[in-house]
Protein backbone atom coordinates (compact mmCIF):
# COMPACT_ATOMS: atom_id res chain seq x y z
CA UNK A 1 0.00 0.00 0.00
CA UNK A 2 1.62 3.22 -1.20
CA UNK A 3 0.57 6.71 -0.13
CA UNK A 4 1.27 9.10 -2.99
CA UNK A 5 0.20 12.26 -1.16
CA UNK A 6 -1.39 14.92 -3.39
CA UNK A 7 0.15 13.19 -6.41
CA UNK A 8 3.22 15.17 -7.38
CA UNK A 9 6.55 13.25 -7.14
CA UNK A 10 8.21 16.00 -5.08
CA UNK A 11 5.70 15.37 -2.26
CA UNK A 12 6.14 11.58 -2.26
CA UNK A 13 8.53 9.99 0.19
CA UNK A 14 11.68 8.31 -1.17
CA UNK A 15 10.25 5.00 0.06
CA UNK A 16 7.03 5.53 -1.90
CA UNK A 17 8.94 6.39 -5.07
CA UNK A 18 11.21 3.36 -4.64
CA UNK A 19 8.20 1.10 -4.17
CA UNK A 20 6.55 2.41 -7.34
CA UNK A 21 9.73 2.03 -9.37
CA UNK A 22 10.43 -1.57 -8.33
CA UNK A 23 6.82 -2.79 -8.60
CA UNK A 24 5.84 -4.77 -11.69
CA UNK A 25 2.09 -4.24 -11.07
CA UNK A 26 0.43 -0.98 -10.05
CA UNK A 27 -3.18 -0.98 -8.85
CA UNK A 28 -5.40 1.98 -8.02
CA UNK A 29 -8.29 4.30 -8.66
CA UNK A 30 -7.90 5.64 -12.20
CA UNK A 31 -7.53 9.29 -11.14
CA UNK A 32 -4.66 8.41 -8.81
CA UNK A 33 -2.97 6.25 -11.43
CA UNK A 34 -3.12 9.17 -13.87
CA UNK A 35 -1.26 11.33 -11.34
CA UNK A 36 1.73 8.98 -11.50
CA UNK A 37 2.70 9.90 -15.07
CA UNK A 38 5.75 8.02 -16.36
CA UNK A 39 6.13 6.10 -13.07
CA UNK A 40 3.75 3.49 -14.53
CA UNK A 41 5.67 2.97 -17.77
CA UNK A 42 6.58 -0.65 -18.48
CA UNK A 43 4.34 -2.00 -15.73
CA UNK A 44 1.04 -3.84 -15.66
CA UNK A 45 -1.59 -1.32 -14.56
CA UNK A 46 -4.93 -2.27 -13.03
CA UNK A 47 -7.26 0.69 -12.55
CA UNK A 48 -10.98 1.36 -12.32
CA UNK A 49 -13.45 3.90 -11.00
CA UNK A 50 -15.29 4.89 -7.85
CA UNK A 51 -17.22 2.32 -5.77
CA UNK A 52 -15.02 -0.54 -7.07
CA UNK A 53 -12.66 -0.62 -4.10
CA UNK A 54 -13.30 -4.29 -3.27
CA UNK A 55 -12.57 -5.26 -6.86
CA UNK A 56 -9.27 -3.37 -6.81
CA UNK A 57 -8.28 -4.89 -3.49
CA UNK A 58 -9.05 -8.41 -4.71
CA UNK A 59 -6.98 -7.84 -7.84
CA UNK A 60 -4.02 -6.54 -5.82
CA UNK A 61 -4.13 -9.51 -3.45
CA UNK A 62 -4.45 -11.96 -6.34
CA UNK A 63 -1.40 -10.50 -8.07
CA UNK A 64 0.61 -10.47 -4.83
CA UNK A 65 -0.36 -14.10 -4.16
CA UNK A 66 0.96 -14.98 -7.62
CA UNK A 67 4.40 -13.63 -6.75
CA UNK A 68 4.15 -10.15 -8.24
CA UNK A 69 5.54 -7.04 -6.61
CA UNK A 70 2.39 -4.93 -6.34
CA UNK A 71 2.10 -1.23 -5.56
CA UNK A 72 -1.49 -0.48 -4.56
CA UNK A 73 -1.70 3.31 -4.56
CA UNK A 74 -3.84 5.66 -2.50
CA UNK A 75 -3.84 9.42 -2.63
CA UNK A 76 -2.79 10.97 0.65
CA UNK A 77 -2.07 8.21 3.17
CA UNK A 78 -3.42 4.68 2.55
CA UNK A 79 -4.37 4.35 6.22
CA UNK A 80 -6.37 7.61 6.32
CA UNK A 81 -9.65 7.09 4.43
CA UNK A 82 -7.55 4.94 2.11
CA UNK A 83 -7.45 1.30 1.10
CA UNK A 84 -5.12 -0.16 3.73
CA UNK A 85 -7.85 -1.30 6.11
CA UNK A 86 -9.88 -2.99 3.39
CA UNK A 87 -6.84 -4.83 2.04
CA UNK A 88 -5.87 -6.08 5.50
CA UNK A 89 -9.43 -7.25 6.19
CA UNK A 90 -9.65 -9.07 2.85
CA UNK A 91 -6.21 -10.62 3.29
CA UNK A 92 -7.30 -11.96 6.67
CA UNK A 93 -10.56 -13.32 5.25
CA UNK A 94 -8.70 -15.08 2.43
CA UNK A 95 -6.13 -16.58 4.81
CA UNK A 96 -3.30 -14.56 3.29
CA UNK A 97 -2.12 -12.85 6.46
CA UNK A 98 1.48 -13.94 7.03
CA UNK A 99 1.65 -15.59 3.61
CA UNK A 100 2.26 -12.44 1.60
CA UNK A 101 4.22 -9.38 2.68
CA UNK A 102 2.05 -6.28 3.07
CA UNK A 103 3.74 -2.96 3.77
CA UNK A 104 1.90 0.31 4.45
CA UNK A 105 3.90 3.26 3.12
CA UNK A 106 2.54 6.54 4.53
CA UNK A 107 1.90 9.68 2.53
CA UNK A 108 1.02 13.35 3.00
CA UNK A 109 -2.69 13.60 3.75
CA UNK A 110 -5.19 16.06 2.32
CA UNK A 111 -5.48 17.53 5.82
CA UNK A 112 -1.77 18.32 6.14
CA UNK A 113 -1.28 19.33 2.50
CA UNK A 114 -4.22 21.75 2.72
CA UNK A 115 -3.12 23.06 6.11
CA UNK A 116 0.32 23.87 4.69
CA UNK A 117 -1.26 25.88 1.89
CA UNK A 118 -3.36 27.81 4.41
CA UNK A 119 -0.58 28.49 6.91
CA UNK A 120 -0.72 26.71 10.27
CA UNK A 121 -4.35 25.96 11.20
CA UNK A 122 -3.60 22.55 12.78
CA UNK A 123 -1.16 23.70 15.45
CA UNK A 124 -3.50 22.54 18.21
CA UNK A 125 -5.89 19.61 18.67
CA UNK A 126 -7.90 18.80 15.57
CA UNK A 127 -10.20 16.14 14.18
CA UNK A 128 -10.90 14.91 10.66
CA UNK A 129 -14.47 14.06 9.63
CA UNK A 130 -15.67 12.86 6.24
CA UNK A 131 -19.07 14.18 5.18
CA UNK A 132 -19.63 11.28 2.79
CA UNK A 133 -22.51 9.12 3.99
CA UNK A 134 -21.83 6.40 1.41
CA UNK A 135 -20.35 4.08 4.07
CA UNK A 136 -21.25 5.95 7.28
CA UNK A 137 -24.82 6.85 8.35
CA UNK A 138 -25.48 10.58 8.35
CA UNK A 139 -26.77 10.43 11.95
CA UNK A 140 -23.34 9.16 13.01
CA UNK A 141 -21.61 11.94 11.08
CA UNK A 142 -23.81 14.59 12.72
CA UNK A 143 -23.01 13.15 16.17
CA UNK A 144 -19.29 13.42 15.43
CA UNK A 145 -19.65 16.96 14.08
CA UNK A 146 -21.43 18.07 17.27
CA UNK A 147 -18.81 16.43 19.48
CA UNK A 148 -15.95 18.05 17.56
CA UNK A 149 -17.58 21.49 17.49
CA UNK A 150 -18.57 21.29 21.16
CA UNK A 151 -15.05 20.25 22.11
CA UNK A 152 -13.59 23.33 20.36
CA UNK A 153 -11.48 21.25 18.00
CA UNK A 154 -10.18 22.55 14.72
CA UNK A 155 -12.30 20.49 12.30
CA UNK A 156 -11.04 19.20 8.95
CA UNK A 157 -13.87 18.20 6.60
CA UNK A 158 -13.16 15.62 3.91
CA UNK A 159 -15.53 14.84 1.02
CA UNK A 160 -17.59 17.95 1.80
CA UNK A 161 -19.83 17.89 -1.28
CA UNK A 162 -20.40 16.25 -4.65
CA UNK A 163 -22.74 16.66 -7.62
CA UNK A 164 -25.39 14.57 -5.87
CA UNK A 165 -24.50 15.39 -2.29
CA UNK A 166 -24.94 19.13 -1.76
CA UNK A 167 -26.75 19.50 1.58
CA UNK A 168 -24.21 17.95 3.96
CA UNK A 169 -21.80 20.88 3.95
CA UNK A 170 -24.65 23.27 4.74
CA UNK A 171 -25.77 21.08 7.62
CA UNK A 172 -22.19 20.77 8.88
CA UNK A 173 -21.93 24.57 8.88
CA UNK A 174 -25.18 24.85 10.85
CA UNK A 175 -23.84 22.46 13.47
CA UNK A 176 -20.55 24.36 13.69
CA UNK A 177 -22.50 27.61 14.20
CA UNK A 178 -24.24 26.08 17.21
CA UNK A 179 -20.86 26.12 18.98
CA UNK A 180 -18.63 28.55 17.07
CA UNK A 181 -19.13 32.25 16.25
CA UNK A 182 -19.83 33.26 12.63
CA UNK A 183 -16.42 34.99 12.42
CA UNK A 184 -14.55 31.70 13.01
CA UNK A 185 -11.91 31.40 10.27
CA UNK A 186 -12.47 28.75 7.62
CA UNK A 187 -9.93 27.63 5.04
CA UNK A 188 -10.95 26.02 1.75
CA UNK A 189 -8.38 24.32 -0.47
CA UNK A 190 -9.25 22.74 -3.82
CA UNK A 191 -6.74 20.48 -5.58
CA UNK A 192 -4.08 20.89 -2.90
CA UNK A 193 -0.65 20.90 -4.54
CA UNK A 194 -2.12 19.90 -7.91
CA UNK A 195 -2.87 21.80 -11.08
CA UNK A 196 -5.69 24.34 -10.72
CA UNK A 197 -5.11 24.64 -6.97
CA UNK A 198 -7.33 27.21 -5.25
CA UNK A 199 -6.88 28.49 -1.69
CA UNK A 200 -9.37 30.66 0.18
CA UNK A 201 -9.59 31.90 3.76
CA UNK A 202 -13.05 33.03 4.82
CA UNK A 203 -15.28 32.41 7.86
CA UNK A 204 -18.28 30.34 8.92
CA UNK A 205 -20.62 33.16 7.96
CA UNK A 206 -19.44 33.31 4.35
CA UNK A 207 -17.93 29.90 3.58
CA UNK A 208 -20.80 28.73 1.35
CA UNK A 209 -20.11 31.58 -1.06
CA UNK A 210 -17.07 29.62 -2.26
CA UNK A 211 -17.00 26.56 -4.47
CA UNK A 212 -16.81 23.42 -2.33
CA UNK A 213 -16.77 19.97 -3.93
CA UNK A 214 -15.10 16.55 -3.74
CA UNK A 215 -11.77 18.12 -4.67
CA UNK A 216 -11.98 20.41 -1.65
CA UNK A 217 -10.77 20.14 1.92
CA UNK A 218 -12.40 22.50 4.43
CA UNK A 219 -10.72 23.45 7.70
CA UNK A 220 -12.84 25.15 10.37
CA UNK A 221 -10.85 26.86 13.10
CA UNK A 222 -11.26 26.72 16.88
CA UNK A 223 -11.88 29.59 19.29
CA UNK A 224 -8.28 30.80 19.05
CA UNK A 225 -7.75 30.44 15.27
CA UNK A 226 -7.09 33.72 13.49
CA UNK A 227 -6.22 35.15 10.12
CA UNK A 228 -2.76 36.70 9.99
CA UNK A 229 -2.29 38.40 6.64
CA UNK A 230 -2.60 35.67 4.03
CA UNK A 231 -2.34 32.89 6.62
CA UNK A 232 -4.73 31.00 8.87
CA UNK A 233 -3.10 30.23 12.23
CA UNK A 234 -4.20 28.33 15.33
CA UNK A 235 -1.82 29.38 18.15
CA UNK A 236 -0.14 26.55 20.02
CA UNK A 237 -0.13 28.56 23.24
CA UNK A 238 3.38 29.96 23.33
CA UNK A 239 3.77 33.32 25.12
CA UNK A 240 5.54 35.68 22.69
Amino acid sequence: MVGIGPGSPDLMSPRALESLRKADVIVGYKTYIDLLGDLVEGKEVIKNGMTREIERSAAALDKASSGHDVAFVSSGDPGVYGMAGLVLEMADREGLTGKIDIEIIPGITSATASAARLGAPLMHDFTVISLSDLLTPWDTIEKRLRAAAGGDFVVVLYNPASHRRIDQISRAREIMLEHKPPATPVGIVRNADREDEEVFITDLENMLKYKIDMLSTVIVGNSSTKKLGDFMVTPRGYHI
